[in-house]
């Protein structure tokens, strides 16, 4: 057994250094993780490029979708978790206190005790290896713990956050429902779990944007149950609004993600092609700026815009129940997967920054 444990650490944005901690001493109330494979989603990519912070702003091991397989455990957490040495697992990012008002309403994520989160957490916070770009994580005792079925392929296993983001922002915040029309602005891993989710859920017409860059996105996209798909920008550039409008015999969205990184207008797109009495869910993160928010639309249109702050334990649950079904033919999905010395090369790759490479889910394996 191996006295330190490599890791991926990000300490400038685009730089990204592999270096060895200590590896933990595990006692009756925590345990370790064997990383089998971490998921790079987009605001790993903006955290990379520096849009994002993550860890305070310091060196930060990264990786807030890890998988793996559960290597010691203390017995109290073993007990308390309902898991053994052997069993794989797949970790949520927040570690609540469990204790506080908000935790024991089941509003966990709004947790105000909380210290530690997962890929979030700097190195100077002992024992450092909170991220799952690691040969191993350290699971605190309020780490929250989904088990997930052995004999799944890891890539795919891995999928349980860009699912459960899919499932919780569609379903449980957007209220997608059978027939409902649902337009999907952005085509990323997220976008079409969105479809999938929707799909799942009876959706009766699932629209989704990208843009040209994307068209193999939105190719998989249609793959999953998309009916339409609308270029954005390039000579084949549509007008969203128009064209949805068009698609829905002037009726509009009921449902309508945003779910563009960084990118402000599509804010916009959404109010103006979700119907009267519609809802808007906001999930695209913008790196801080400024989106110019057009209230009288939201009035005037009695239009109910929710926030999507990450996924909770009953999207978790069901987005790998859905993995776990096999219904989707989910391995069109991964693209491409990379091992802890090319971590930054992962990140690159899920950007775009690769010449002839077309990346969707992209995934690091620490310890292949």
């Amino acid at each position: 057994m191996a006295d330190t444990v490599r890791a991926a650490v990000q300490v400038a944005p685009r730089t990204i250094e592999i270096r060895e901690f200590p590896r933990p001493v595990i006692g009756p109330d925590d345990g370790l993780l064997r990383v089998e494979a971490n998921g790079i989603c987009g605001s790993d990519v903006e955290s990379y490029r520096g849009h994002l912070r993550m860890g305070g702003g310091g060196p930060t091991v990264p990786g807030h979708e890890p998988l793996g397989i559960i290597e010691e455990i203390g017995e109290r957490a073993a007990q308390r978790w309902g898991v053994q040495p052997g069993d794989r697992v797949a970790l949520e990012v927040i570690v609540p206190c469990r204790s506080c008002h908000d935790c024991l309403t089941g509003r966990y994520q709004a947790c105000r005790n909380r210290r530690y989160g997962h890929g979030v957490t700097g190195v100077d916070v002992a024992p450092s290896l909170w991220g799952g770009l690691a040969e191993h994580l350290y699971l605190t005792p309020g780490a929250v713990l989904h088990k997930v079925d052995k004999t799944l392929p890891a890539e795919l296993a891995v999928m349980f956050n860009p699912l459960g983001a899919g499932v919780r922002w569609a379903l449980h915040l957007g209220g997608v429902g059978i027939g409902d029309t649902v337009l999907v602005l952005g085509a990323g891993q997220r976008g079409i779990a969105s479809v999938i989710a929707a799909r799942a859920a009876g959706a009766g017409t699932v629209i989704v944007t990208g843009l040209e860059a994307d068209t193999h996105k939105l190719a998989l996209a249609r793959e999953f149950g998309a009916d339409h798909t609308i270029v954005v920008d390039g000579d084949a550039a549509q007008d969203v609004v128009e064209r949805v409008r068009e698609i829905t015999d002037g009726a509009l969205a009921d449902v309508v993600l945003e779910l563009t990184p960084m990118a402000t207008e599509p804010v916009t797109h959404a109010l103006q092609a979700v119907k009267h009495g519609g809802q808007v869910v906001l999930a695209g993160l913008k790196g801080g700026r400024e989106v110019p928010l057009r209230t009288d639309l939201i009035i005037n249109k009695a239009i109910k815009v929710v926030g999507a702050y990450g996924v909770d334990a009953r999207g978790y649950a069901e987005a790998i129940a859905i993995i776990e079904s096999r219904r989707f033919p989910l391995e069109k999905m991964h693209t491409h997967t990379f091992g802890l010395d090319d971590t930054a090369l992962a990140m690159e790759t899920l950007a775009g920054e690769v010449p002839g490479e077309a990346a969707v889910h992209v995934s690091v394996h620490p310890n292949g």
